[in-house]
């Protein structure tokens, strides 16, 4: 065995950032996911993974049960590396895991090397950080939206493996979902509309217009730190990191920290009352006007599109 891969589900399915974690993994060696949901089994030949781990007697909405269960397949199988999702949960179990098997760990990497030389863009992109854990078994968290997924489809071999929970680990008693707006997850989305300081606050322009795309809407700091919007919706240096096919930056005057988080998107609209804005540097069309014009204008005539 090379590489473990730890699957990431997202509202009972398997998460694109699963697809990214597989593709990391390929360039080391092969690839062993673990999975606790075998109901989540038939998605995962949409990835280059040749086998799966099977885990029965363990919670995926414990940090801790799965960090104890990791260990025991680092010290059953002596990967040369686990892969996890570098989410505030996903480096909870990293880190977990790390001090389970005396390990080395790196967080928030956005590119990983075969010889498991992972890349950090830290202070908003302006230094790169190239490091290399020294211990035989490296804890890698790397960030969403890294890497273009390699399809190649897969049929991986299955292995069943039963965790030995410890009694003595805190437990997860239930799991509820909080309420959502129908959108899709800000990371898996293919198109992103995402406010800011422009907004002043009123994200229901920038709602309507997302929904007539099937967009999911994303914020900036300013505007999540100011209380506007959830700061699960954040995208930027510390917030999420998204890769969508679209993304509309609306009110945003395109600070480097919220660059880092968003400029590898495929197609990017900007729209701002400021002609000189930091955000038309990299945006492939801009709008200079009033959002408050504009998007209105934008979502009628989208509707207007529509059947």
């Amino acid at each position: 065995m090379s590489v473990v891969i730890l699957v990431d589900e997202f509202d009972g399915k398997v998460a694109r950032s699963t697809g990214e974690l597989a593709t990391f993994a390929a360039r080391i060696g092969d690839v062993t996911a673990v999975l606790f949901d075998e109901n989540l089994l038939p998605q995962l030949s949409e990835f280059c993974i040749d086998k799966v781990i099977v885990v029965s007697d363990a919670n995926r909405n414990s940090p801790a049960e799965v960090a104890q269960v990791l260990s025991q397949i680092v010290k059953e199988k002596s990967p040369k590396a686990i892969l996890v999702t570098s989410t505030i949960t996903g480096k909870e179990i990293a880190a977990r895991t790390a001090i389970r098997t005396n390990s080395g760990i790196i967080t928030d990497a956005i590119d990983l090397a075969s010889d498991l030389t992972t890349t950090q863009s830290i202070f908003g992109g302006a230094l790169i950080v190239k490091a290399r854990v020294q211990s035989s078994c490296a804890i890698i968290a790397i960030r969403s939206n890294s890497v273009d997924i390699d399809v190649t489809k897969s049929s991986p071999a299955i292995e069943r493996f039963s965790g030995s929970i410890s009694e003595s680990l805190e437990r997860v008693l239930s799991v509820e979902m909080a309420a959502k707006a129908n959108r899709p997850e800000l990371t898996e989305a293919t198109i992103v509309v995402s406010g800011g300081a422009g907004t002043k606050g009123d994200f229901g322009p920038l709602e309507e217009f997302a929904d007539s795309l099937g967009a999911a809407v994303g914020a900036s700091r300013a505007a999540t730190d100011a209380g506007w919007y959830p700061h699960s919706s954040q995208v930027g240096q510390t917030g999420k990191t998204v890769r969508p096919q679209l993304y509309v930056a609306v009110g945003i005057s395109g600070a480097i920290q919220h660059r880092a988080g968003m400029q590898t998107s495929k197609l990017i609209i900007a729209v701002n009352t400021d002609a000189d804005a930091p955000i038309f540097d990299i945006a492939d069309f801009g709008v200079v006007g009033d959002l408050f014009s504009v998007i209105p204008q934008a979502t009628a005539a989208i509707k207007a599109k529509k059947p």
